[in-house]
């Protein structure tokens, strides 16, 4: 009887010592992760918590504790390019209001300063400053069409079109246009109808910019080029012409919201850099998705692919 109950105790001290010490260990190991998250927080650093250990619950423990900090730095990754992104809009908009409020304000000025002005001259003055006003609100307009179509709540309503219609209808508001740029027009739509899931508006619209973008930059190509295409199971609207194109290290950033080229600046050009940023807000809209290829005086090429609609 002696002999078992010694025997207890012993099982008991030996079961007591290795929760004390196994104890110890996890506050050491917890005491280690408090730190190293605290000098992570601190140093804002993208370091994560490594710590070799054998117990099973604070290694589950460092795997959410780890995943947490990459979710967190990701979204520290994203609202630093959001406020950067933000800078840089409020930068080139301001310089895109400023410049033609400028002209106005240097017009009216004449208007209103110049006593030896001839009827001529005011004549073609007021031309001149309708023309800048109505500029002004283009690119107002723009620019909050743009905000609206970011927005969470903005839907657009889809329904079955038919894809090549639409772009017959659209080069040919163009036709007369391209023909005075002195342009060859190459166009390749197949009489087969293809048929989207889309919006007749939106796509006019993306239509509308990506040709005048071409008409814009590409006219020293002398030819315009829109092909419609079948791929497995989508149809690509192509958009293209043999200008001077746009260089590799600029063509991941020309859908961005106000960003141009440097010769967009130029008042010949008269970009406003939102364009091509509706363009793909609203190709995306219609479950597509666009893309450019530049090779320049070779061919620049903008691509929308939407899924076609068999039904």
């Amino acid at each position: 009887m002696t002999l078992g109950l010694s025997a207890i105790i012993i099982v008991l001290v030996v079961i007591n010592g290795w929760l004390f010490f196994s104890r110890r260990k996890i506050n050491k190991d917890i005491n280690e992760i408090s730190d190293k998250l605290t000098e992570i927080i601190q140093q804002e650093t993208a370091e994560k918590v490594l710590l070799q250990t054998d117990e099973h619950f604070i290694q589950l423990l460092l795997i959410q504790i780890n995943r947490l900090l990459d979710y967190n730095q990701r979204v520290a990754a994203d609202y630093a390019k959001t406020q950067d992104s933000l800078r840089k809009m409020i930068s080139n908009m301001s310089h895109d209001l400023k410049t033609p409020l400028t002209v106005i304000l240097g017009y009216v000025e004449k208007l209103k300063l110049d006593k030896k002005i001839t009827e001529e001259e005011k004549e073609m003055t007021l031309l001149r400053l309708h023309e800048r006003v109505l500029s002004l609100i283009s690119l107002l307009n723009q620019f909050f069409d743009l905000v609206k179509i970011e927005s969470d709540d903005y839907v657009i309503p889809l329904s079955k079109i038919p894809i090549n219609e639409i772009c017959r209808k659209t080069v040919l508001e163009f036709y007369d246009l391209l023909i005075a740029k002195g342009l060859r027009v190459d166009i390749d739509i197949p009489e087969q109808n293809f048929y989207i899931l889309g919006n007749e508006e939106a796509l006019t619209r993306v239509l509308n910019n990506l040709i005048s973008n071409s008409i814009r930059y590409g006219s020293d190509g002398g030819i315009f080029g829109l092909s419609l295409l079948e791929k497995e199971g989508a149809v690509a609207v192509e958009i293209w012409d043999r200008g001077k194109g746009i260089e590799e290290v600029h063509q991941d950033r020309v859908f961005e919201r106000l960003y141009t080229l440097d010769d967009a600046r130029n008042p010949q050009f008269q970009g406003s850099g939102l364009g091509l940023s509706i363009t793909k807000r609203l190709t995306e809209a219609m479950k597509g998705t666009i893309h450019l290829s530049s090779k320049p005086f070779e061919k620049t090429t903008f691509t929308c692919v939407f899924k076609q609609i068999t039904y």
